[in-house]
């Protein structure tokens, strides 16, 4: 499944599932196929997330100091979720929410 996350303070972003799945999992939110993050969230939403890219990275450096088999550069969170990101912060500096699934 694709999802597409729309706000009027930047482009559209979509994602595929699994990665929208991750996402939302650090966010601690379910995923359904319609919703909304509210201004009010994206604060908490954005610092999460952040946070949870910081961690991605630390454990991918561990890993190669460690001389175990990194794991793939496309499975980067942050490559990955960058664009998701980037549109929380849009939205919170000009106080949109965002939408998908309408």
């Amino acid at each position: 499944m694709i999802y597409q996350f729309r706000s009027k303070a930047g482009p559209d972003v979509i994602m595929l599932a699994d990665l929208t799945k991750r996402i939302f999992d650090i966010l601690g939110r379910p995923l359904e196929p319609r919703g909304i993050l509210m201004q009010e969230q994206l604060p908490t939403l954005i610092t999460a997330l952040e946070t949870a890219i910081l961690q991605d990275l630390e454990e991918r450096s561990k890993s190669k100091n460690e001389g175990s088999e990194q794991p793939k550069l496309a499975d980067r969170l942050g490559q990955r979720a960058y664009p998701f990101l980037e549109l929380m912060k849009q939205a919170n500096a000009k106080n949109e929410p965002i939408l998908w699934g309408v």
